[in-house]
């Protein structure tokens, strides 16, 4: 059998591992909590759904649509950016739809970098980051981020050990998994940085809508200069509880954006046409909505830091996302990541992501998501109670 090269350059799936023990659990009998996968289990809002199913009654809405999204959404699009965070974005030349945020950034750094150029991206971080570099023929450096990191330090101690010189620069804030957040200062060096050293900057913007504690997530476009230097790319799958709709968008630099579509229109004729017409009326309709899902995470974020706090594990509450990111206990510690992982399956029930799947300077911590309800939250924490 023939050999697939690109393939080979792919490390083993670490989150497999995990997985399989939980099922190999679940199938024994176990009642397994699973925290593990971000997969959101809120529905999708009614308003949205219906809007949805009368756009699917209509046969002109079946053809194949446009790959960059309809003119409707990229205005709406445009005019959210503007309410929010009053940014002014050309519909035409500076958005784009994407089939959510992983085949559009997949598909960028496929048409930004050649074999051997160098990409940054955080460590621990999302999997696409990196890897999408890798799978494209690129050259990763991952760049510690986390509670004891200081990442812009880290980024320019990088880029002085680094030949060839970096051509792109992945970032993601609110910060999936560590949960670190920024302020908009970070993002004006950022920019600054990203001139001096000739860099694209792509920020992934997934989690903008979910923060607490009075945090507003900045959005990197706000920085002056950033359409020189960037894109921006946002998902409805977690601010509307949209994920298996599979809607984002990337905004910001014109000849980014340009390339973005060029591509896809290579590759396929866009969203089906009538999730497109709904996601128009999730960006413009009521935002109540969002609010309500921001608040369940922010309740099951308390219940669970509460929860592990009686039980003597001290996490930080985040201010934003919808996980909490944990280092393992100082007893369990030399176990690492995907063990520790295995051993709270096997005696406390409970599925959490190994936190060297996102990287390894995450091997030291677990990622749990917030996608149980408080009941079953509370039901973990009693597991967790034997262990320690």
């Amino acid at each position: 059998m023939t050999k697939f090269a690109r393939l080979e350059r792919l490390p083993p799936y670490v989150f497999a591992t995990v997985n399989q023990f939980k099922m190999d659990a679940r199938r024994s009998g176990k009642d397994i909590i699973d925290m593990g996968m971000g997969n959101p289990d809120l529905g999708t809002p009614q308003h949205i759904v219906d809007k949805l199913v009368e756009a699917a009654q209509k046969p002109h809405n079946h053809r194949y649509s446009a790959s960059m999204g309809i003119n409707k959404l990229r205005s709406a699009i445009s005019d959210w950016y503007q309410r929010r965070f009053h940014v002014s974005i050309d519909p035409d030349t500076e958005a784009i739809a994407t089939i959510g945020v992983k085949e559009g950034l997949a598909h960028l750094i496929l048409v930004t970098i050649r074999p051997g150029d160098v990409v940054f991206t955080p460590n621990p971080t999302y999997p696409i980051h990196p890897y999408s570099a890798i799978i494209s023929g690129g050259d990763v450096r991952g760049i510690p981020v986390g509670p004891d990191s200081d990442f812009f330090e880290n980024l320019m101690s990088a880029t002085k050990q680094t030949w060839p010189r970096p051509k792109v620069l992945v970032l993601s804030y609110p910060h999936n998994p560590t949960t670190e957040v920024v302020d908009l200062a970070f993002f004006e060096k950022i920019v600054d940085y990203a001139k001096e050293h000739d860099m694209i900057v792509i920020h992934d913007f997934a989690y903008a809508d979910l923060v607490f504690d009075e945090y507003k997530a900045p959005s990197f476009l706000q920085a002056a200069g950033a359409k020189d230097v960037g894109v921006e790319f946002y998902s409805l799958s977690k601010s509307y509880s949209m994920p298996g709709w599979r809607v984002g968008f990337c905004v910001g630099n014109k000849k980014i954006i340009a390339a973005l579509r060029r591509i896809k229109s290579y590759l396929d004729y866009g969203i089906f046409q009538p999730i497109q017409i709904a996601s128009i009326i999730a960006l413009n309709g009521p935002q109540d909505c969002v609010r309500e899902i921001c608040d369940t995470y922010r309740e099951r974020r308390d219940t669970l830091i509460s929860g592990l706090s009686r039980v003597g594990w001290e996490i930080n509450p985040p201010k934003g996302t919808m996980f909490v990111w944990g280092k393992i206990p100082r007893q369990y510690l030399h176990m690492g990541s995907v063990e520790f992982s295995k051993f709270l399956i096997e005696n406390a029930q409970l599925a959490v992501s190994p936190g060297i799947g996102f990287g390894e300077y995450g091997d030291d911590f677990v990622r749990f998501a917030l996608i149980e309800n408080s009941m079953r939250i509370n039901q973990a924490i009693r597991g967790i109670r034997k262990i320690m």
